[in-house]
């Protein structure tokens, strides 16, 4: 049989004759995607094109995994604010959960409807589950709140969460991949819905937001997150690494397990996220924030501040001296977070995200790293005003000079490698004031 002959290949063409013109290959109607986008669940949408220089630093991840992308479609679930801002976390779980699951329901019947029309489109997940494969680098393959924002969903707020200009935090992004262009595009915002209340700050247990827009992004991962990623590492390493079960009892509590065995049985739950819960920013939430501060203080933000629980921080960190001086009823438990590098790129690209500005003050230093071996990679730290600038190669006058074998040196990251033994054995080389290799340890707490 000739292959035009075969009645799939038939049915095909038949089928593409069909076509209503609205959903045309070359350009899909934008009031019609939009129409279908709502009525399958979503609150709100909106489409950029894959262009987009908004965006261009996610173009590659997103042609990665769906290399015919011409357009993509972003889409906004509500979550309902009084569970959110229960001061009990198993309340505002189960809203996260119940809307993790809506969103990627809502995306999966857009896209069949869309399939189902004649276009092509792939929908990856709202939040988990991810390519932990390239754990501990970036794992999402769509970063949604970047194409929020490009195409008018709202704004990052101080807390580094999207604010829609409705809705508020209270939302769930997904992002559509369409493999064809959409007759009209959206813009961004001209404002931002953040009112600049500083709310956020107030009530992270870990100090992660600060007053002047700095994020501490590893102490928030690593309270919030401590029953999944980081965490988890960290809980198994304590497990095996237990004589007994009484040695174990004393690293982890019951509550504890059984914590995480709610996360791994049930769905992931977080230990704070307490910033969303606070925040008045959109119409359809500012109203009790602006008719009566003092009881929205009272009723709202208050209890996370007053409640007494066990903040998870890493050693030496600034989420640990931060807890301490500003709830001292919370009880702090120094933990490890699980982050540690791979490979020496990996080790440079995660230094400013672990860096502790807190500890690095009175540092004002050049270091130079030469890394050899498996993997050869030259690069500079500039450690200065309690900021942190990484870059590839040898850039100014070093004020010390580290030189390592590349596995030797992420042993040594990893504990697995002592680093007396590695100098003396020459694989790890030091030139300048060990002083200053102490004072840079300082900075990056694990």
């Amino acid at each position: 049989m000739h292959l035009e002959e075969h009645p799939t290949v038939k049915n095909y063409r038949e089928k593409q004759t069909a076509i209503p013109p609205s959903t045309s290959r070359t350009a899909l109607d934008a009031t019609w995607l939009k129409t279908i986008a709502l009525e399958a669940g979503a609150d709100d949408v909106a489409l950029i094109e894959i262009d987009r220089p908004d965006i261009a630093e996610h173009r590659k991840d997103i042609l990665e995994i769906f290399p015919r992308t011409k357009s993509l479609l972003s889409i906004v679930c509500k979550l309902h604010p009084e569970n959110i801002r229960c001061v009990s976390r198993d309340v505002s779980d189960l809203e996260f959960l119940q809307t993790f699951e809506k969103t990627n329901s809502v995306s999966r019947q857009i896209i069949k409807l869309l399939h189902d029309n004649g276009a092509s489109a792939l929908n990856p997940s709202c939040g988990f589950p991810m390519d932990l494969a390239k754990w501990p680098q970036k794992m999402w393959p769509i970063s949604h709140k970047p194409i929020a924002v490009a195409g008018g969903l709202g704004k990052l707020g101080h807390h580094r969460l999207l604010i829609h200009p409705r809705f508020g935090s209270f939302v769930i992004l997904n992002t559509l991949l369409l493999d064809s262009e959409v007759s009209t595009y959206d813009q961004p915002l001209d404002f931002n819905p953040c009112v600049e209340c500083r709310l956020c700050v107030s009530v992270c247990p870990v100090g992660a937001i600060e007053p002047d827009g700095h994020f501490n992004f590893t102490a928030c991962m690593t309270h919030n997150y401590r029953d999944r990623l980081g965490g988890f590492i960290d809980w198994v390493e304590k497990m095996v690494s237990s004589k007994n079960v009484a040695n174990y009892r004393k690293k982890v509590s019951d509550s504890e397990t059984v914590s995480m065995w709610q996360s791994l049985s049930y769905g992931i739950c977080n230990k704070s996220s307490y910033c969303m819960a606070v925040c008045p920013a959109g119409e359809e939430v500012i109203g009790p924030f602006l008719e009566n501060r003092k009881e929205y203080l009272n009723d709202v933000v208050k209890p996370f501040q007053d409640k007494a629980e066990t903040i998870y921080v890493v050693p030496g960190s600034d989420a640990e001296a931060y807890t301490a001086r500003r709830f001292p009823h919370k009880q702090t438990k120094l933990i490890g977070n699980g982050l540690r590098p791979d490979s020496t790129r990996s080790f440079l690209d995660s230094l400013p995200i672990a860096f502790q500005r807190g500890q690095s003050e009175g540092i004002n230093s050049t270091y130079h790293f030469t890394f050899t071996g498996e993997e050869e990679l030259k690069g500079t730290v500039v450690i200065k005003n309690k900021s942190i600038e990484v870059s590839t190669g040898h850039m100014g006058i070093a004020d010390l000079r580290i030189t390592a074998d590349s596995r030797t040196w992420i042993g040594f990251l990893s504990k697995e490698k002592n680093l007396l033994g590695a100098l003396i054995q020459g694989k790890i080389r030091i030139k300048g004031s060990p002083s200053l290799m102490k004072a840079f340890a300082r900075c990056f707490p694990s």
